[in-house]
Formats: C-alpha cells, sequence, structure tokens
C-alpha cells in the first residue's frame, strides 16, 4: 500500500513538472490564453495537483499560501483558493464507522439522524444533521474510513523528502527549517484526527471565552476517536452573512469580540485556533457567534509570543527600527543575514499599515511580507510564526465579512492592558521568579568572560568586529535582563515584607 501510494504521489508530480516545462515554453513563445497567464496556468495546475493528491498535501498548500519566502505571488494567490471540501458521498460510506464506534445500536442514541443528506464534507469527515432523543438538535461528525492510514503515508514520504532537501540544499533549509515546518503541520494534522483531542481544545476554548458577550462555541455531547456528536450551531458561515441582517452593534460586537478572544489566545493562553476560515464561524442575527472546527489548533512558547506581542506592538507605534529589532529575537542571523537592509525595510514597510482597518489592510499578509523581507535577507524565523500567521489571515478575512471598518490595531490596543496583565501575573509567579533572578544571574556571571573574549580578539587584530558587537552584548541581553530581574526583584521583595508585616501583627492591632 505504501508503495501504491508512492506510485500515485510520484505520478501527479511528474505530471506537474510537464506543466512546469510547458509554462516554460508558452512564456518564451510568448503565448496568451483565455484562462491566464502562463504563470496563472502553472499556479493553477500546482492547486489541481494538491487537491488530487488528498487532505495532506491540501494543509501543505495551505502552508505553503502564507509563504511568499518560498513560492511566488501568483501562486500564494491560487493557493488561497484551497478548501478541505470535496464532495459528498453516501451515507452508507460512513455508517461502519459509526457501527464500529458507537455499536450496531448507533440509531438508538437519536431522536432523528438525517442519513440522505448531508450538512458538510471536507477531506477528513462529513457531518450530518441529527436530534437527541430529547429533541436538542445535534450534528455528527464522522471520520473517513482509512484516512488516518492514508495520512501516515504521505508524512512518511514528507518527511524523507525533506531529509533529502536537507541534504541537497543545506543553505536553503539554514533559513528555511522544512523539518520544522513539517512538523508544526504533522502535529496539528495529528490532533484532527482524533476527535477526542479535538474536544479538548472545544472543552478548553469553551471555558476561555466565556467572559465574551457574542462569541460561543458547540458543546461536544459525545465523542470517540473517530465520532463526535455536538450542538448545533444556530445561522450560517459568517462568508454568507448579510451584514444589513444585524445591527451594527451586533456586527462590531462579534467582529471585536473574535479578535480579541484570538489576541488572548495568542499572547495569554498561547494556543489558538489555527483554521478560522468563514466556514468555521456561524453568525445569526440575536445569536451569538460559533468557532467551529477545533481540530487544527496552534500551539507556540512563551517567547514566540511574546516576541510576536513585541512585533504588533512595533507595529502599533510605527516603529520600524523595533519591528526588525523584535523579529530577529524570534529568529537568528545567518551567515549570509544582512540586517541593515532588512531594518531598511521595515522602516518604509511600517508606516503603511499602522492604523488601517480591515478594509484596508490584510493584516496576516502583513506577517508574511516582514517574513519574506527576513527570509531574502537571510534571517531565519521560527515556523510556528507562519502557522500563526495563517491563523490571523483567515480570522481577519472573516471578520471582514461582517465589520470591514474594524482596525485591528486600535482593538490591539484595547486588550494590550489586560494582556500585559496576564503576563505580569506570569511574570511574578514563583517559578517564574526563580527563572528570572537564575538568567539574571548567569547574565551578570557572564559579563567577565565576554569581555575577556572582546579583549582577545582585539589583540588578535578584530577590533572592528568585537566593537560594534559590544553595543548589542551589552544592551540586548544583559540591559533587559538586569532592569527585568531588578523589576521583579523589588516587587517580590515589597510583596513579601507586607505579607511579613501583616502576619507578625498582634491579633488586635490597628
Amino acid at each position: 500500500m505504501a508503495e501504491h501510494r508512492l506510485r500515485a504521489v510520484v505520478t501527479a508530480l511528474v505530471s506537474l513538472l510537464g506543466s512546469q516545462v510547458r509554462y516554460n515554453i508558452s512564456r518564451d513563445r510568448n503565448f496568451s490564453s483565455e484562462r491566464g497567464s502562463p504563470a496563472q496556468r502553472r499556479a493553477r495546475e500546482v492547486r489541481l495537483t494538491l487537491e488530487r493528491l488528498g487532505p495532506f498535501y491540501i494543509k501543505v498548500g495551505q502552508m505553503l499560501s502564507t509563504r511568499p519566502d518560498i513560492v511566488s505571488e501568483t501562486t500564494i494567490a491560487e493557493l488561497r483558493k484551497l478548501h478541505d471540501t470535496v464532495s459528498i458521498q453516501p451515507f452508507s460510506v460512513f455508517e461502519p464507522v459509526l457501527r464500529c464506534e458507537l455499536g450496531d445500536r448507533w440509531r438508538n442514541r437519536f431522536g432523528e439522524f438525517d442519513t440522505d443528506h448531508a450538512l458538510a464534507a471536507a477531506s477528513l469527515a462529513q457531518v450530518h444533521a441529527c436530534t437527541l432523543p430529547d429533541g436538542r438538535p445535534a450534528v455528527a461528525k464522522i471520520q473517513r474510513p482509512g484516512i488516518a492510514s492514508l495520512i501516515g503515508k504521505d508524512m512518511a514520504l514528507l518527511r524523507r523528502a525533506a531529509w533529502l532537501l536537507s541534504r541537497a540544499a543545506p543553505g536553503f533549509t539554514e533559513v528555511i527549517d522544512v523539518h520544522a515546518m513539517l512538523g508544526s503541520l504533522f502535529e496539528a494534522m495529528r490532533s484532527e484526527l482524533d476527535f477526542t483531542a479535538e474536544a479538548r481544545h472545544m472543552n478548553r476554548a469553551r471555558g476561555e471565552i466565556a467572559d465574551f458577550k457574542h462569541l460561543d462555541i458547540p458543546e461536544v455531547l459525545l465523542v470517540t476517536p473517530r465520532v463526535m456528536i455536538q450542538s448545533r450551531a444556530p445561522g450560517r458561515s459568517i462568508r454568507d452573512a448579510d451584514p444589513a441582517e444585524f445591527t451594527a452593534g451586533e456586527r462590531l460586537g462579534i467582529g471585536r469580540d473574535l479578535l480579541a478572544f484570538m489576541y488572548r489566545s495568542y499572547f495569554t493562553t498561547r494556543v489558538f485556533h489555527a483554521d478560522p476560515h468563514p466556514g468555521n464561524i456561524f453568525v445569526h442575527p440575536g445569536e451569538k457567534a460559533h468557532l467551529l472546527d477545533w481540530g487544527m489548533v496552534g500551539s507556540i512558547d512563551r517567547n514566540v509570543s511574546r516576541g510576536i506581542l513585541q512585533v504588533l506592538t512595533n507595529i502599533a507605534l510605527n516603529d520600524g527600527a523595533g519591528l526588525a529589532q523584535a523579529w530577529l529575537d524570534l529568529g537568528r542571523s545567518t551567515i549570509r543575514a544582512d540586517v541593515s537592509a532588512f531594518q531598511n525595510d521595515m522602516e518604509a514597510f511600517v508606516p503603511r499599515v499602522t492604523g488601517a482597518s480591515l478594509e484596508d489592510l490584510n493584516f496576516g499578509v502583513t506577517l508574511t511580507t516582514i517574513l519574506a523581507s527576513a527570509t531574502r535577507n537571510g534571517i531565519y524565523t521560527n515556523p510556528a510564526v507562519a502557522t500563526l500567521g495563517k491563523s490571523f489571515a483567515n480570522l481577519e478575512g472573516s471578520i471582514r465579512y461582517l465589520a470591514p471598518e474594524l482596525s485591528i490595531i486600535d482593538i490591539f490596543h484595547d486588550e494590550l492592558s489586560d494582556v500585559m496583565i496576564d503576563l505580569i501575573e506570569d511574570t511574578l509567579s514563583e517559578p517564574q521568579f526563580a527563572r528570572t533572578l537564575l538568567e539574571l544571574i548567569s547574565a551578570i556571571n557572564g559579563v567577565p568572560q565576554r569581555l575577556h573574549s572582546i579583549l582577545r580578539d582585539l589583540s588578535n587584530g578584530q577590533l572592528k568586529m568585537q566593537v560594534n558587537q559590544l553595543p548589542r552584548i551589552m544592551s540586548s541581553g544583559i540591559k533587559r535582563k538586569f532592569i527585568l530581574g531588578a523589576a521583579v526583584t523589588w516587587y517580590w521583595w515589597r510583596k513579601r515584607s507586607s505579607t511579613a508585616q501583616i502576619s507578625n501583627r498582634s491579633p488586635g492591632t490597628p
């Protein structure tokens, strides 16, 4: 079976290569076509090939649509058309999965079950309407038979291809970590194939979303690894909604809450919905918006989250140089890095996006534009940034259908105070406090060794390089850690002193 899948993939790629050759010939002969330019036809063929290869390669295409540093703008525009949808199949294909997961008497669990028409179909699952015995509306999400095995084979093939690429093009993989990119995709798809993991994500998010007036998440009623029964969301996709049917308060409230919730997901919990495209957001006048399909969930660590927060803050402050430094802190400079050129790019770029509304700005594309400049100038960026950029691009594209006049920077300003309070509480937690002090001690202890190294290199004739590095060494690492450590130490000392004074008072002392 693995060899059969390999032949199918190779056949599709050979066909795509033939299309590339035809594209080059038509470009050389300056052919024209009613279906678009040769570049557009080539991009369309790439998209169709990925769709034919199935769900895993569709996800690869969606990931590439956020990487202008890897594929052309024409190809990106075509890959954005990739939807994880397929034609609806007869219910008889899925009935064995229900019987296997819920038992031969699975029908007894429902009042009604619509086996004639499916509500939606995707490459991983199909969704049918049903009701519970008490009449409550629900939906049944049923995994496609054999899909887990197929995706497992595709993962193995691409893992091998990534290894070959790293051996053949080490310069390319130094800047673009293909292994890490695929690793994040593999992890996301594993959770999509286990509905119990998706249910955990939904239950966690339901608790986090409770404070938002205009948002909700369906309730999980029953779940197995391949079947999920959940409450039915009212309304329709935000793409198909008529804004005129909503009050201005509803439209703007839904848009604001969606952005605010995702900001908190990115910067506070650091676990976020990775695919909030319009089909996954249902709205209805007078009802809360429902965020659906929690199979693909992204997660980022504390450093990446804070790095992205610094990026957004510098954009909000119209600070291109600060943005460049924040982005550098997210990754690293390679041997061919041109940091000055990257900073110049950011200083020219930031004024064009600060303060723009969703009508004028695609913020997810903004992140990928920064990514493209970084890669072009030899700066490696953490692959998690692309996943977050995809999430952000899908989210703002969804909100644009209902509330295009919203300014994402204004909402970021509104949410920043709450985010900072959460970060301060996290920083002042006892484990984080201990870690900060250890980092501060290490940084201070490292000063003599760094100065000794600089003096040694000065004596060896490497004056220019090391003198240029001295301000960066002293400011970027030690200064920040010293200030943070001093502030945290002072706060912690005051807190402990106040606690001690209270505990030492006698019961009658005022």
